[in-house]
This record gives C-alpha cells, sequence and structure tokens, in this order.
C-alpha cells in the first residue's frame, strides 16, 4: 500500500508496504504472530498521484471480492512470512515526530485515492517490485502487545479501513468513525529520515501524537493474496479464469456438435463450394451433380468459343475441334467431404473450381488450332521510313507472333467450357526502336526532300532530280543497333538524271561489216562521251543533306563501242561459207518472211557466241507490221498474225547447218512439208519455239538475208574452214492420215491428207584444209500423218481438191500441215506439243 503522499521528500514519501511469502493458512498466521518485525518496499518518492489513485482503485476492487477477516489476517500473515530481519541502520533508530505528522496531514482523505501496494501498482511502472527499495519495521505480534502501545492503534485502524473499503462484508470495526487510510511505514522518532537512502530499517518505540493512517493490504496482483485460498504469488482471483474457461469449453463443444453434425448432414454429398466450369453442384448427390453438370455443360460443346490469340480474334467450336467431356474423371476430381474442420469453414465462405476433364481427337484439335495459328501468325514489322507524295512517312515498329499449336491446344482442351479462351503466342521481336527511328527521320530523311537535287551538264543541260522523287533512291534498312541505315539507289537516280542529259552525251557506234560491191567492208567504230554517273553521284547521300544550293556537275568519260574497227577486222568476216534458198510461199507469208529478215540481216556472231532468233526480231505482232497468215493450231492448218515465219527459220537453219555452226535448239514441224528437206527443217513460234545455234569457230560470222516475192536466201559469211554433207535416209514407218470433219466457213480449211513416216539425216563435217573428218551425226524425225479436213457445209463442196503435202496443200498455197505433235526418235529432236501452235 502507498503511504503518504508528503511534501518533505523524506525517505519515507511514497513508500508502498509491500508484503511477501504471504500464507493463507492458520499456520501461517501463527508463525506472523511470532514474527518480530515485517518488511516493506520503498515506493519511488517521484511516482505521480495519477499512478497512485490508479493503484488503489485496483486494491479496493480485489477488497471487494475478498472477505474482509481473512484480508486481515493475510495481513498479519504477512509479515510473519518474512523470515529475515534486516539489521537497522544506527540513522533509521531515531525517527522525528514531524515526519510521522507531517506523513499523517499528507495521507488523502479519500479511500480511492490511497496509493496501492507494490503489487498493485500502475502497469506503466518501470521499476521491477524485486529491484524497489524497501524499508523494514518491527510489528509487535497481537498476543505480547501491551495496552497503549502505538502498534495496536494502528492495527485497529487498519481493521476499520479494511472494513470501509469492503462494504459488502461489514465487520464490528465498521461500526467506528472511518479513519484515512495511511502508510504503514511510519518513521521511527529515533531514527530521523535520511536524504536519498533506499531502505529504512525502523524499530517499534514510543507511540506518534495521532494515529497514523493504515493503508488496507493487497488482495490481488503479483506477491498479494488472493483472497480465495490462491497460492502465494498467484495474481487475481479464479473466478475469472474459471469463467473463462467453461466459456471456452462450451464454445469448443457446441463446435464440435456442429462439426459432427455436418459431416452427418453432408456425408455422400459433393463438397460444399464445388463448382465446375461455372456450374454450382456443393451439396449435391453425385447422380444429382451429374445430371446438373450434363445439362449444364453439354450444349457447351456445340457453342463457338472466342479464341484470342495475342492480337488476332476468331472462334472454335470445340465438338468441331474433336474436344468432348469424361464425365467419370470429372466427377472424380470433385472429391469427398473433406474431414479438415478448417476446411468445411472456409467452404461457407467460398468457392471451390474443379473444372472439367475433356476428351480430345488430336487429328481434328490439331487442324482447328492450325488454322487458328495460321491467322494469328504474322511476320515482326521493323520500323521503317516511306515517301508519300515526297514527305517521309515512319512505320512503327511492330513485334511479330507465332502460336505453339501443341500448347494451345492443351490450353484450349482445358478452357474451353468457360467460354473464353487466351491461347499463348510466342513474340518475335524487332530491331529497330522507335528512338532509332526517330533519329533517322529527323537526320536523313526530312532534310533529303527539303529540295530539289541538280545536275549540270554540258551544252547548258541540267538534270533535276525532284524532292517528290527522291523516295525512289533513298530507302532505309536495319542497322542491327536499334535504328535505320540509308540505302541510295544510283541506279535509280540515273534513270531519273540520265535521260535528261542525253542531249549533252554522244553515244559511241560499234564497227559494222556492210556488204558493198559483192564484198564486205568495215565501216569504223566511234567513240563516244557519257555522263559517269557513279562518279558523278558519289556524293549522293551528301548532296541530299545539303541545306544550301543542292547542284552538282556532272563528270564525262569516253564510252568506247564493243566493237570497235580493230575487233571487227580480227573476226576475218572475208567470205562466203554457206547459203541456203527455199520458195513457194504465199503472199502473206512473204510479207512476214521479209520483214523477219530485215531484222535479223547483219547480224554478227563472234566467236563462242549464241544467236537466238526470237530474241533477235523481238515480238512479231500487229504493231511491228507482221499481218496474218497460215499457221498449224491443234493438229490442223489454222492462221494467225505472223504466220509463215517458220520458213524463214527453215532457210536459216540449212544455211548455218551447212556453215558448221553447232545446232543449240531447233524444232521440226509436227508433219511433213514438201517444200523443205525432210529431217532438215525447223518451225518457229514466238515465246514457244526457238531457233538457236552457237558459232563453235575462232572467226566471225555475219548472216545476209535476200528476200523477193517467191523466195528467200540467207547467207553466212566468215572465214571458211569446214566441208559439211548432208546425207538423208530413206522414209519408213508410213502411217494413214486421220479424217477431220468440220462445219465450213473460214475457220474450216480443207485438206485432203498425207502418209506420215519416219527419216534421218547424217550431217559429215570435215577439214576444208585436209579433208580430216570432224562430226559425223544422225537425227532421227518422225514426222505426223497430214489429217484429211472436210468442211461440212449446204453449199456444193469445192470441185478442185487440194493436193495433200504439197506446196498448194492449203488455200491460198500456204502450208497446212498439223497433227498432234509426236516426239522424233532421236533424243535432240523435238517437236511441239499436242495441241500446240507452229508457224509454217
Amino acid at each position: 500500500m502507498s503511504g503518504s503522499n508528503g511534501t518533505d521528500e523524506s525517505p519515507h514519501e511514497h513508500d508502498d508496504a509491500r508484503t511477501e511469502n504471504v500464507g493463507s493458512t492458520a499456520e501461517s498466521a501463527r508463525e506472523a504472530e511470532s514474527a518480530p518485525t515485517e518488511r516493506f518496499e520503498a515506493v519511488d518518492p517521484h511516482r505521480e498521484v495519477t499512478e497512485s489513485q490508479a493503484g488503489s482503485a485496483t486494491d479496493q476492487k480485489a477488497d471487494v471480492e475478498a472477505p474482509q477477516p481473512e484480508a486481515a489476517e493475510a495481513q498479519e500473515a504477512s509479515g510473519a512470512a518474512e523470515p529475515r530481519v534486516d539489521e537497522p541502520k544506527t540513522e533509521d533508530l531515531a525517527a522525528p515526530q514531524a515526519a510521522a505528522e507531517n506523513a499523517e496531514q499528507a495521507a488523502p482523505t479519500n479511500p480511492e485515492q490511497v496509493a496501492p501496494t507494490g503489487a498493485d501498482e500502475s502497469p506503466t511502472e518501470n521499476v521491477h517490485p524485486s529491484e524497489a527499495p524497501t524499508a523494514v519495521i518491527p510489528v509487535v505480534a497481537p498476543g505480547n502487545r501491551a495496552p497503549g502501545d502505538g502498534s495496536s492503534a494502528a492495527t485497529d485502524r487498519l481493521v476499520r479501513s479494511q472494513g470501509e473499503q469492503n462494504p459488502a462484508q461489514p465487520g464490528p470495526e465498521q461500526l467506528e468513525a472511518p479513519v484515512p487510510p495511511t502508510s504503514t511505514a511510519m518513521p521511527s522518532a529515533a531514527h530521523p529520515p535520511q536524504g536519498d537512502q533506499p531502505t529504512q530499517q525502523m524499530q517499534a518505540g514510543p507511540p506518534p501524537q495521532g494515529p497514523p493512517p493504515v493503508t488496507p493490504p493487497p488482495t490481488g496482483g503479483p506477491g498479494g493474496s488472493g483472497g480465495d485460498g490462491d497460492e502465494p504469488g498467484r495474481s487475481g482471483s479464479n473466478l475469472p479464469r474459471r469463467t473463462i474457461a467453461l466459456v471456452v469449453g462450451g464454445v469448443v463443444a457446441l463446435l464440435a456438435v456442429f462439426y459432427v453434425a455436418d459431416l452427418a448432414l453432408s456425408s455422400g454429398k459433393v463438397p460444399r463450394g464445388v463448382t465446375v466450369a461455372g456450374v454450382e453442384i456443393g451439396g449435391m448427390s453425385l447422380d444429382a451433380a451429374e445430371a446438373e453438370l450434363t445439362e449444364q455443360l453439354s450444349p457447351r460443346l456445340d457453342m463457338p468459343v472466342d479464341v484470342t490469340a495475342g492480337d488476332t480474334q476468331g472462334q472454335i467450336v470445340p465438338s468441331e475441334a474433336g474436344i468432348g467431356i469424361d464425365w467419370p474423371a470429372t466427377l472424380d476430381q470433385v472429391g469427398s467431404q473433406p474431414l479438415n474442420p478448417f476446411t468445411r469453414l472456409a467452404s461457407f465462405f467460398g468457392n471451390d473450381e474443379v473444372g472439367v476433364v475433356s476428351t480430345r481427337d488430336e487429328v481434328a484439335l490439331s487442324a482447328a488450332i492450325e488454322k487458328a495459328a495460321a491467322a494469328a501468325a504474322h511476320e515482326p514489322r521493323e520500323g521503317n521510313i516511306v515517301f508519300e507524295d515526297g514527305t517521309p512517312v515512319p512505320v512503327t515498329p511492330q513485334p511479330g507472333q507465332q502460336l505453339d499449336v501443341a500448347v494451345a491446344g492443351d490450353v484450349f482442351a482445358e478452357r474451353w467450357p468457360y467460354g473464353d479462351v487466351s491461347l499463348p503466342v510466342e513474340s518475335v521481336d524487332v530491331t529497330v526502336t522507335r528512338e532509332g527511328l526517330d533519329r533517322a527521320l529527323a537526320e536523313v530523311a526530312v532534310p533529303a526532300v527539303a529540295q530539289d537535287l541538280v545536275v549540270r551538264g554540258l551544252d547548258g543541260a541540267v538534270g533535276v532530280l525532284p524532292r517528290d522523287a527522291v523516295g525512289a533512291v533513298l530507302s532505309f534498312v536495319p542497322d542491327g543497333s536499334g535504328g535505320l541505315e540509308p540505302q541510295y539507289n544510283t541506279e535509280a537516280a540515273i534513270g531519273i538524271l540520265a535521260p535528261q542529259l542525253a542531249p549533252s552525251e554522244t553515244e559511241p557506234k560499234d564497227a559494222r561489216i556492210v556488204l558493198d560491191g559483192g564484198r564486205p567492208t568495215i565501216v569504223p567504230s566511234e567513240t563516244g562521251e557519257m555522263v559517269d554517273w557513279p562518279v558523278t553521284l558519289e556524293k549522293l547521300p551528301d548532296l541530299l543533306k545539303e541545306e544550301g544550293d543542292r547542284s552538282t556537275d556532272a563528270v564525262y568519260k569516253k564510252a568506247e563501242p564493243e566493237l570497235t574497227t580493230e575487233g571487227a577486222e580480227k573476226l576475218g568476216i572475208e567470205e562466203v561459207v554457206s547459203e541456203f534458198t527455199t520458195s513457194g510461199f504465199e503472199y502473206a507469208s512473204g510479207v512476214n518472211i521479209r520483214l523477219a529478215a530485215q531484222e535479223i540481216n547483219g547480224a554478227i556472231v563472234k566467236p563462242g557466241d549464241t544467236f537466238s532468233f526470237n530474241d533477235y526480231t523481238g515480238p512479231r505482232g500487229a504493231a511491228q507490221g507482221y499481218i496474218e497468215s497460215g499457221i498449224i493450231e491443234s493438229g490442223r492448218p489454222g492462221k494467225a498474225v505472223g504466220g509463215g515465219i517458220s520458213q524463214l527459220a527453215t532457210t536459216l537453219y540449212n544455211a548455218t547447218y551447212f556453215a558448221g555452226m553447232e545446232d543449240v535448239e531447233h524444232t521440226e514441224h509436227s508433219y511433213y512439208i514438201s517444200r523443205y528437206p525432210a529431217a532438215r527443217e525447223a518451225t518457229i513460234y514466238d515465246g514457244a519455239i526457238d531457233l538457236k545455234f552457237r558459232n563453235p569457230f575462232d572467226t566471225g560470222v555475219l548472216i545476209q538475208t535476200i528476200g523477193t516475192s517467191s523466195d528467200i536466201t540467207v547467207r553466212i559469211w566468215g572465214t571458211k574452214t569446214v566441208d559439211v554433207q548432208s546425207v538423208t535416209g530413206n522414209r519408213t514407218n508410213f502411217t494413214s492420215p486421220n479424217t477431220i470433219t468440220l462445219p465450213a466457213g473460214s475457220a474450216c480449211i480443207p485438206s485432203s491428207g498425207a502418209q506420215g513416216f519416219t527419216v534421218t539425216d547424217t550431217r559429215i563435217v570435215t577439214d576444208a584444209r585436209t579433208g580430216a573428218q570432224i562430226s559425223n551425226a544422225t537425227r532421227t524425225v518422225r514426222y505426223d500423218p497430214v489429217p484429211i479436213v472436210k468442211c461440212i457445209s449446204p453449199e456444193p463442196e469445192p470441185s478442185d481438191e487440194p493436193s495433200g503435202g504439197g506446196d498448194d496443200a492449203t488455200s491460198g498455197g500456204a502450208d497446212s500441215e498439223d497433227a498432234p505433235a509426236s516426239a522424233p526418235e532421236s533424243p535432240a529432236a523435238e517437236a511441239p506439243a499436242a495441241g500446240g501452235t507452229e508457224e509454217e
């Protein structure tokens, strides 16, 4: 119990009367009577009043709970329980009377303001009771007190104060007037208080003037008596603990009953809170759950499922993708009732989604996913800069993506019941960053189109590269470091500038060999002067960045001809080495033959070069002056623009045949035409059938053509080094013609037909100087029969039928032999494909 709150700062201010080792039995009380002294702990003199008040309130509450007589006995036993008495110091033997009076005056008159004992001090006190300073005073046993002893008066007052603090248990002492409680730590008159001495020992002496206030002994807390038979040192009363134990036990028992009842009621049912693809089946029987799932989920197999793959979207119908539901496996993963009470409790507040177990047709599923993968996959789009109407436009880089079909199939098979599936995609990164794109745009593209580029040529000629045409010259490619590297197309720039500067250039002229007076004459070549465009445009990147004048001078260089005068002289074109003539064509064919002959007239084939008839003449259509004439089409005679050229091809082939040229490519007619030598003729068709030969000699050759209204002649000029002999074999393996009936009209050309046969040709090449044989090659050709064509009409048929296979075989004298082509027996020979077209 706290002492009086005096203001004289004596060592006894705020002393606590703390009992130690308080016994609760009668034996403890008897031992207390024989104890000469009682020990009290001193209270920190600086403790605030509020803490004392709080402790006092706690003491009063404990006093109400404990019977008053037992508390008094416990108080007396408390002193008897101390087995050791500290030796009093000399200064402690004489306590001044003034200290006792001051302590009595300073004691509070309100019982609620009495400071608590050391056991009931405020929990905010930092000093542990075992470490607090103590004071020991002698206490006279009740049986040995003399009448008038001061300690007896103090004891009476103590009993009365306990009665006041415990009105629920009145005693005889409560009939007396209440006495304010004061500290039992009374200073002795023989020992005056010392300054900061922590421990005081006081012996009994003459009673002080006036009874000092006594504070009730502690009834609870650490080191105090519980008042209900508690053991020493146990805090508080057992009544709240028993109540709490009963409440907790009741709650546990109630929860156990609830757990057992819930487990019994849910036995054999689906665990609470279970959902399958969003369908709630918790608490249902397995049969009811299966019926509910079948009703809810089966229709979803035929409903389109939205599928998202990166930045693409689509739909897949699960049943069409080979997806089904494995009902036994789905119900198996629902599980049984959980035994864990916490799991069962959590099931009241949430759901447990277990999903659907799907069956799958791997072939159908892969096909559906591959279709989605094809739609989702796209290549990355690198950042770039394009030009639109002379304005540079940035192309933002965009990563590509691709779909893993195997992984996507697993995801779809798992997630389809939820109606929306996101398939995993792999991103394909781009190399160009936005920063690199912006840098190329600002530093290269925008300056390039700021103004036109001017190239100045000779004689005042000027070439201009307009700013809106820069896009044809400037482009960009990734540089591998996140940026764009400019690329300059000088060929495109030359294509724009060269025509503008062409008037300032002098084209070189090749040497020519002309036949003047029947002899070849060389016309000297001429050197030209042309713009050296690579040199002129080597500063193009810098020119397109110039902020000021963007102009430069064209650089010219000498241009040598392909065939110089010296080169023409070395060709050795001095004499006619071979010549061949054909005749018998009609007017339209003659027109076409002479036009083509003019194209190839004067052509020079250098040593080792290959000549192509179609390449040299170019297109042979109406725009070039060719007209309609006879052809062979779909196995029978017909007409088309440019027809009849095959006669020129046959004439050229024979001229090069006897000149010793190497046969590279030629094709015979599908059926024989009598004006041509058998097995030594050629057909031609623009873009399909060509005639090619190669010059195998060290000297060049010149082609000369001479055309008249009735025949065509081809001469090969060069240096004669070989002689050529042709040997034609006998005709064998004759075949009869078929008869074709067609409606009368311009499309039908009647023919009496002719037999087909097989024939061979052998070419023998010998050295012109020595006569030694150089080569001997045989070619076998099989000709199809000329079909018999009958034109049916209501008009009488013509009286004079055309003879089969002759020059007059077709109307107007045109060759009209044709039939489905057949390959010659010789591997070197080629015939036109069946149903094809060939010129006569």
